[in-house]
């Protein structure tokens, strides 16, 4: 089978973003058709400023809502990246195969290291070097398939040069792998900000759902929703983004096509309210099934510790025989 990597990043409440935008579509999809590992890469999180306890509450908050999506440990593997020591091995040859010009020219890089300055922090070697960690991540798999973003594809296309470059030099060990962009149910944009994708990490949590607000939580954000200057419902996203923006959500959450909702319309206020109850109703089987997770930890703590030798069992063979090619002695 088909073998694919993804993971969530542990530095805020997971959002309706990133359940349409990747997690739904890795319980409807791709935990059935490949042998499918998902990761809460907790390493990640350590890039940046960060509170200790905090990084340990959303990993394990995260771990447990992707169960509550639908992720089965039966089809998949599902565990979290520091319990796994084959990504932080592999992180360091990885650092001996790239280059530094490589690195400075991460896009994400260069935008980060501006908002730590500006935050008075100084900027970790670390986030520098996360794109490494995340080759190892992807390589130590032998992953054929990473479903991402646009925003991570140069990540992957480094992963797939560092690879190459491994191979070339120390003899054929890792799969090259390939980025592949799904089609997405929606392309979920900040309620207040429509022209700005919703993420976890925003400063201002008013235009953001999050997968665990209270159904009156959501109904207040989706309502208080930035629509556009004309009255109109139309689907448009250039010239009025935030309707365009509630209309993608009614269409996700039901089903429909957003162009053909609009027709049915003739008001802001009516589509807010349809789009508010038909997030509700999409969100609530997720947090129903998180409160009984989360009343179970012992559940949790199994489906982690499985997924981790899991995990390991298949890493571990492949960073060995990275270990032995590159000329380090094997232990005895």
């Amino acid at each position: 089978m088909t073998r694919i990597f993804s993971g969530v990043k542990p530095t805020g409440h997971l959002t309706l973003g990133n359940y349409l935008g990747a997690v739904r579509r890795w319980v409807e999809v791709d935990q059935h058709r490949a042998d499918a590992l998902f990761s809460v890469v907790d390493l990640h999180a350590l890039t940046v400023e960060h509170d200790p306890a905090r990084v340990r509450r959303l990993s394990r908050q995260a771990a447990t809502l992707l169960l509550a999506s639908g992720l089965d440990p039966e089809r998949c593997t599902l565990f979290v990246q520091s319990h796994v020591d084959e990504h932080a091995r592999l992180s360091f040859l990885m650092e001996c195969t790239a280059t530094d010009g490589e690195l400075r020219r991460m896009i994400q890089y260069k935008e980060k290291s501006v908002l730590a300055r500006e935050a008075g922090h100084g900027v970790r070697l670390s986030l520098l070097t996360y794109p490494v960690l995340m080759a190892a991540d992807i390589l130590a798999y032998g992953t054929d398939e990473v479903p991402v973003g646009e925003d991570q594809t140069q990540h992957v296309e480094l992963t797939r040069d560092l690879a190459v470059r491994f191979n070339q030099r120390y003899g054929q060990v890792f799969t090259v792998p390939r980025a592949t962009h799904p089609e997405v149910a929606a392309r979920v944009m900040d309620l207040q900000d429509p022209t700005s994708k919703m993420g976890k990490s925003h400063e201002n949590g008013a235009g953001i759902v999050y997968l665990l607000d209270e159904a009156e939580t959501v109904r207040r954000k989706v309502m208080r929703a930035v629509t556009d200057s004309g009255r109109e419902v139309v689907y448009d996203r250039e010239a009025g983004p935030g309707v365009a923006n509630l209309l993608d959500l009614l269409a996700a959450a039901t089903g429909g096509d957003p162009v053909a909702l609009a027709g049915g319309y003739d008001s802001y206020g009516a589509l807010k309210k349809d789009t508010a109850e038909a997030v509700v109703e999409l969100l609530r089987p997720v947090r129903e099934r998180h409160a009984d997770l989360a009343a179970d930890p012992g559940y949790v703590d199994g489906v982690l510790r499985a997924g981790a030798e899991r995990a390991r069992g298949m890493a571990r063979p492949l960073v060995d025989r990275a270990y032995r090619a590159i000329g380090l002695l094997p232990a005895v």
